[in-house]
């Protein structure tokens, strides 16, 4: 069977440019960031554990590194020195250092306050946070950071960072194996230990930020949340039926949604309507922004050959790249999906100025699809495509 597809030697020879050395994958976000250090703002890059924050901010402080301090908010001495903050003191102890970063910001309570002291007291001194989620460090730096900060999102390598690297063939032609194991860095560099890397990544990263949320009481309810999730990418979800199917109060749910949400696990898109009586107007998709870790967490890393939610995976891949790549170009643009009560649907929608672009996600380059008439009648200077595996890429780079 495996010959009616991809030759594995073809596939080795192609998989293997990229492993060699994931860390020389230049990360667009690098010229974003460089472009706004030393201008009087701190720096934050939030995104999930090891999808390579700290190797980023290695290569953009480089050298010289006797004029960084790096400070990482896991270790106890890191929150130790925050603890017990003095401004003052926090001067004297890092003398003539040009720049400082702090991993794992969140970790550090009242975070926000003592980087405002920072700013304030040390301006010549560039500050660089990261956080691997956003449950407190958003709500710790947005109102003591305010009109002090630039905030970045890092997420795993996009098909355009990929495609810089290799070139643009060659990433077309592993998409088979992106959605079954995604793009995680770590993913990326072990080449035949994919699932080994998910499984680390989804138990020992990803879970270990949620299950130390304070709000969480119930560890098992929220993994089968997870897995319930995964089953439902690319179909609209209820709350409703989820805390059936969970044994959890709707509450309880949206709350869990929404700290895997902040994780940078999931995502949701909300139903778009404007104009029609028969649009649903509370609806909501959630989708994964990984595939691979879509697929550990439910232990299915079948070949996508094989599989019967194809569709869903191409789907599910095709929306979270235009995510990444609406947040590197900082496109502001809001992202919806359509349907109707009576079926009518569009898959995604990007509204930006007024301009609407809608999306019909096909698997097979034959099937074919067009805009529905309602929505073109209710609807003006609407763009649309069809994506499928032939042409998805232009739509990525």
């Amino acid at each position: 069977m495996w010959n009616q597809f991809h030759k594995f030697n073809d596939f080795f020879g192609l998989y293997e440019n990229l492993c060699y050395l994931c860390d020389m994958i230049n990360r667009i976000l690098e010229n974003n960031i460089a472009h706004r250090l030393n201008k009087g703002k701190a720096i934050i890059v939030m995104g999930a554990r090891q999808v390579g924050k700290t190797t980023l901010l290695n290569k953009i402080f480089e050298s010289p590194k006797n004029n960084i301090f790096w400070l990482n908010g896991d270790n106890s001495d890191t929150l130790a020195l925050f603890n017990n903050f003095n401004a003052s003191r926090f001067k004297a102890l890092i003398g003539n250092t040009k720049t400082l970063i702090l991993d794992e910001a969140q970790r550090i309570s009242d975070i926000g306050i003592k980087l405002k002291q920072i700013i304030d007291q040390i301006p010549c001194l560039q500050v660089v946070a990261t956080g691997s989620s956003s449950f407190d460090l958003a709500n710790k730096i947005n109102e003591p950071l305010t009109g002090r900060k630039w905030e970045y999102t890092l997420f795993p390598l996009s098909f355009n960072e990929l495609a810089q690297h290799t070139n643009i063939l060659e990433e077309k032609r592993l998409l088979h194996h992106r959605l079954i194991y995604g793009s995680y860095p770590d993913v990326i560099n072990n080449l035949g230990d994919e699932q080994k890397a998910l499984t680390e990544i989804t138990n020992s990263y990803l879970y270990k930020d949620i299950m130390d949320y304070e709000g969480i009481h119930k560890a098992d309810k929220l993994v089968n949340l997870i897995q319930a999730l995964a089953y439902q990418i690319g179909s609209e979800v209820s709350l409703t039926e989820l805390a059936q199917l969970i044994g959890l109060d709707v509450k309880t749910i949206d709350k869990y949604i929404t700290i895997l949400e902040q994780a940078y696990i999931i995502f949701r898109l909300r139903s778009f309507n404007r104009n029609m009586r028969n649009e649903l107007k509370n609806s909501r998709k959630i989708y994964f922004y990984d595939n691979g870790i879509r697929n550990a967490v439910i232990r299915n890393f079948a070949p996508a050959e094989m599989r019967g939610d194809i569709g869903s995976l191409f789907e599910n891949y095709f929306i979270s790249e235009r995510i990444k790549q609406k947040e590197y170009t900082d496109d502001y643009s809001l992202s919806w999906f359509w349907r109707t009560k009576s079926q009518q649907e569009i898959d995604y929608i990007e509204e930006k100025d007024g301009t609407i672009k809608a999306f019909e996600i096909k698997w097979n380059p034959n099937r074919k699809a067009k805009l529905p008439l309602s929505f073109k009648n209710a609807y003006q200077n609407v763009e649309f495509h069809v994506i499928n595996r032939d042409n998805f890429y232009e739509f990525l780079i």
